[in-house]
């Protein structure tokens, strides 16, 4: 069955009228479908990471090499969700990049690239992380995460710091998280 708006009432749980792609910095979670444990395990304080949690670290850096408009700040991969913070809208030009001096893009001169949504690179994350990790399950089309993400819009430096110290805290509190299973 296709999506109908008049029978599928989704309602949306991002702002009203806000530009998404405008430039800012997030704090997103992405939870595993379910709540699977994924990605490993807390043991004493610390994230042990599984070979799936190994991908969803990778796809972190991969995904912010690859969007030279985005930067990761903080982020976590726990058992069964990440949380991290992502800055979109830095500015990649060629021939070198102002913000990016690690940016090989292939991309035209002098080119501004449009900056993506936080939905695009939510989106093309979770597609990375799911592909990987189904080769190594060797489930084609096994579901990795839930269908949506939490975000928040994050409006200054005191914000940044106290959820880039949730982030770093997140093992040390697994027990107390509302994500712990």
């Amino acid at each position: 069955m296709t999506f109908n708006p008049d029978i599928h009432r989704r309602r949306s749980i991002r702002r009203r009228g806000y530009d998404y792609s405008r430039a800012g910095m997030y704090f997103v979670t992405l939870c595993t479908h379910d709540r699977t444990p994924l990605f490993g395990e807390v043991i004493n304080g610390e994230m042990k990471l599984s070979e799936a949690g190994v991908i969803a670290a990778d796809e972190i850096l991969a995904t912010a090499k690859m969007r030279h408009n985005v930067l990761f700040g903080e982020y976590i991969v726990m058992p069964n969700h990440m949380h991290g913070i992502i800055v979109v809208g830095a500015r990649c030009t060629r021939p070198r990049c102002t913000t990016r001096p690690d940016c090989d893009a292939g991309h035209e001169p002098g080119r501004v690239q449009r900056a993506p949504t936080i939905g695009d690179v939510v989106r093309g994350y979770k597609s990375a992380v799911t592909k990987r990790i189904n080769q190594l399950r060797n489930s084609p089309s096994s579901p990795v995460w839930q269908r949506n993400y939490y975000e928040h819009i994050i409006r200054d430096d005191s914000a940044y710091l106290k959820i880039a110290e949730y982030i770093q805290s997140n093992p040390r509190r697994w027990r107390e998280d509302v994500y712990c299973v």
